[in-house]
């Protein structure tokens, strides 16, 4: 069974627990105005550790999927649907989807689809908000290009920072394979997820959506 906290939130929890737990046992230890002003930092932290909880869920997401579906890489909501060239690694006009995770949404990412990691590209950048149409190109960002098992299929997935997300860490390296609905990526505190799919791609969710990686169909692929 797999944890329902990601692994790479046990570190940032236990360090923030331990914090205020260490604050609370000195709070009791002092006196006076002193021990009233570790509590308060005592109760911060420890909203802190709540917040962490919440944000490093990781839930199960099994579902069956047919082979055209591309499946959502992430919790969040769709801020944008649109045609655009995609220049790193499908080279042609494709059709982007937007999706904006906040601190609330679920930040771990999963594959769209069934097949092997084709390409992958970091690029350093900027930490503007992630719903400002410049954060797809200028925010810091992972590309990663996905061939489909079957088929010659190609798809785009970006993952991006924002304002406040500070850390992309993808689970898979080159030529790695992946499963449709398979954890591969988190993107810590808020940011921002672009799929491209084909051009021809039948488009299932609209703007304002809400979607959920591992479950909800984004775009149904046609022969």
């Amino acid at each position: 069974m797999h944890p329902i906290i990601a692994r790479q939130g046990y570190p940032i929890i236990l360090t923030i627990f331990v914090i205020s737990g260490v604050l609370f046992l000195l709070a009791c230890l002092a006196e006076g105005q002193f021990s009233f002003v570790l509590k308060i930092f005592s109760g911060v932290f420890f909203l802190f550790f709540i917040f962490s909880l919440s944000f490093f869920r990781d839930p199960e997401r099994r579902k069956e999927y047919s082979p055209k579906d591309l499946i959502s890489p992430a919790d969040g909501t769709i801020i944008d649907v649109k045609e655009v060239i995609e220049p790193q690694y499908l080279n042609k006009t494709v059709k982007r989807v937007s999706i904006f995770m906040s601190v609330f949404n679920v930040h771990v990412n999963r594959s769209p689809i069934n097949g092997f990691v084709d390409f992958v590209k970091y690029n350093p950048g900027k930490f503007i908000s992630a719903f400002k149409e410049k954060a797809s190109e200028d925010n810091e960002s992972l590309f990663v290009g996905l061939q489909a098992r079957q088929g010659s299929v190609q798809i785009g997935v970006k993952f991006i920072a924002g304002l406040i997300a500070r850390r992309i860490v993808f689970y898979k390296k080159l030529n790695d394979a992946v499963a449709q609905g398979e954890r591969i990526n988190m993107i810590r505190f808020g940011s921002r997820v672009d799929l491209f799919c084909p051009i021809n791609a039948e488009i299932k969710i609209k703007k304002g959506d809400k979607v959920f990686a591992g479950q909800t169909v984004i775009a149904v692929l046609q022969d």
